[in-house]
């Protein structure tokens, strides 16, 4: 197996231009894996927040946490 890498847009029509150099060294069926920059779309507004637990009247048995 052979791993080319290279950047390149996506065009409307879903085509990705494959760079010439690359090209002459292709002869069989690709595998083709995509990974994006894309940042806009991770949502970082979401953020973890504490919860408060009651725990008065709890027994716990650290023996027996352990065995799960």
């Amino acid at each position: 197996m052979q791993v080319y890498e290279f950047s390149s847009v996506v065009e409307d029509n879903g085509i990705i231009h494959i760079p010439s150099q690359y090209l002459q060294n292709i002869s069989s069926p690709v595998k083709v894996i995509l990974l994006t920059n894309d940042e806009k779309k991770i949502n970082k507004e979401k953020k973890f927040t504490a919860i408060k637990l009651k725990t008065k009247g709890f027994k716990f048995d650290r023996d027996a946490a352990n065995e799960r």
